[in-house]
């Protein structure tokens, strides 16, 4: 509002992406199902939901002092649906949501037309991919809700091995992909823990604690659950088109996040194309809310955009040259400018190919959990020991968390397995590198010893299963970035880069000068390009560096 020069009294109209009553009735039905189980669960919610969730409405009202006008509440899938189709560059297309729980929801499918999208079928809670997933996310010894990722970084680092075990006591499946759960196994409906002690007795051992080494069967576990998810999203997919008889797939929800699949959809499934909502979550929701209300509730008209409209996620606060000086100064920091745009990218590229890290800010901040070249950290991908050197020194983070390589759209096919055609502008697409740029051998290896073997010509990029989340960058969503990667290919022969969210384990990625100074000063980054400023670590005053030790205390201990 700030940004568009607006007041509370000059809005029409305030969204939010779920029905509260709604949810209510499905907590208040879960507990009563489970009762006298579930009473702790049960104590400690009620407290949250009679004082704030059920009165959004006066809490909205609170912060937008002056609005008196209507709220619309949309179903949460009705708001994941609305985020996935209306930015998405096709006048029709099918939908899929796929998340933990809604209201009842957790999973649903239908279709979008012109303005209008349309939900005809749904999967309801307690039996739930997203929160299968996140079962074991729990189960492995990572944080519900944020660790997903991990587990799905983990996977390739085992064997599928306990694929049967799930699908034959855990879940039953159907061929259109829907399932039930044997509930038996969980404890998110009723207690303070995602599984149960008879999950510990199928595995064979108890709930990794999340301060101990991760073992082999964490990571075959890891790898089975992704292997279960990816073929119930294929069957889902395979089932929604034979629905809906549509050849493009809008996808969102929590699962959408989940790039293996996405990439397996796209390579097997039956959909020419796919388009998933960069902001894939909840925080996807609330632009759905919004974009619900003025296509469907207000009949806007909607013309789709040939790459999409979401204008590349860069949606959040930018810093002119002027507000990055006078924050520099004010930090006495030591900087170059550099006003000649293709002479700063060389620069930078040129900082790069000598294997420096380089943290780069420019522009609109992106939205959703994706560095998409506003706030990265980026280096040379060609550098055997830059994964691990991002990883220990810069981000503070588990050796096995693979990078992802940013890519020259015209140059993906060359290095990824992916047609030509094909963009993946919001890193939600996961493709094999290439047969001809790959370098077998040392295939014998096992668990986290993987990541001692050089698999590709950009091994920092390559994952252990010979994979990578591809980012493809394209001169009209990411001007600036694009001609940075240009330089880079000019220097090096080389069209891709390493790129990684700008930010430390543990905290969000920067968005303001401040914050990317204060994280630059506070790691091993050598370059930070901020604007069209340059400035080298090794040139900063002293007084400004920032004790490491915070940031590595909470390595170790985590």
């Amino acid at each position: 509002m700030e940004r568009a020069g607006l007041i509370p009294v000059d809005l029409d109209y305030v969204g939010f992406y779920d029905k509260p009553f709604l949810k209510f009735e499905r907590l208040l039905e879960t507990y009563l199902s489970f009762a006298p189980s579930g009473y702790r669960s049960f104590v400690k919610a009620m407290p949250v939901w009679l004082g704030e969730k059920l009165h959004l409405s006066r809490l909205i009202s609170k912060q937008l002092e002056g609005y008196e006008k209507r709220f619309i509440f949309t179903e949460h899938h009705e708001s994941h649906a609305a985020s996935s189709f209306f930015p998405s560059p096709f006048e029709e297309a099918a939908i899929m949501t796929l998340d933990g729980v809604g209201e009842w929801a957790t999973a649903t499918f239908g279709s979008g037309r012109g303005n209008r999208i349309s939900l005809t079928h749904q999967l309801r809670f307690p039996h739930s991919l997203g929160l299968l997933y996140s079962a074991f996310t729990y189960f492995t010894g990572f944080k519900v809700n944020s660790g997903e990722y991990k587990l799905m970084g983990l996977a390739p680092y085992g064997e599928p091995k306990y694929a049967d075990l799930i699908l034959d006591q855990l879940i039953d499946l159907k061929e259109d992909g829907s399932f039930r759960m044997d509930l038996s196994y969980f404890n998110y409906c009723q207690g303070l823990t995602m599984t149960s002690r008879k999950m510990d007795q199928l595995f064979g051992r108890p709930a990794r604690d999340p301060g101990s080494r991760l073992t082999q069967s964490d990571m075959d576990i890891a790898a089975s659950i992704q292997r279960v998810t990816e073929d119930i999203v294929l069957r889902i997919a395979g089932h929604v088109h034979r629905e809906t008889g549509m050849k493009n797939l809008c996808l969102a929800g929590g699962v959408a996040l989940n790039c293996v699949a996405n990439g397996r959809i796209l390579r097997e499934g039956p959909f020419d194309r796919i388009w998933i909502q960069p902001a894939a979550g909840d925080a996807g929701a609330a632009l759905g809310v919004a974009q619900f209300i003025w296509h469907q509730l207000l009949d806007n008209p909607r013309e789709p955009v040939e790459t999409d409209s979401q204008r590349g996620s860069l949606l959040g606060p930018e810093f002119n040259n002027e507000e990055i000086r006078a924050f520099l100064d004010e930090s006495e920091a030591v900087y170059e400018f550099c006003s000649d745009e293709a002479s700063f990218c060389e620069r930078v590229a040129h900082y790069m190919a000598e294997g420096k890290v380089v943290g780069w800010m420019q522009g609109g901040m992106e939205f959703g959990p994706r560095a998409l070249s506003s706030r990265s950290i980026v280096g040379d991908p060609r550098n055997p020991e830059m994964r691990k050197k991002m990883n220990l020194k810069i981000k503070f983070r588990e050796s096995f968390r693979p990078f992802a390589p940013s890519v020259l759209q015209e140059h993906t096919s060359e290095y990824f397995e992916i047609e030509a055609s094909q963009d993946s502008p919001y890193m939600l697409l996961v493709a094999p590198v290439r047969d001809d740029k790959r370098r077998i051998g040392q295939e014998d290896l096992e668990g986290l010893n993987k990541l001692n073997a050089v698999r590709s010509e950009v091994p920092a990029i390559t994952h252990v299963d010979y994979s990578a989340r591809l980012h493809t960058v394209d001169a009209t969503r990411n001007p600036r970035y694009y001609r940075l990667i240009q330089a880079f290919k000019e220097i090096t022969g080389c069209p891709v880069i390493i790129n990684t969210s700008f930010n430390v384990r543990g905290e969000p990625i920067v968005c303001t000068p401040t914050d990317a100074y204060r994280c630059f000063m506070g790691t091993n980054m050598d370059v930070l390009a901020i604007g069209d400023y340059l400035l080298l670590k090794e040139s900063q005053p002293e007084s400004q560096r920032v004790d490491q030790s915070e940031y590595l205390v909470q390595f170790e201990l985590d």
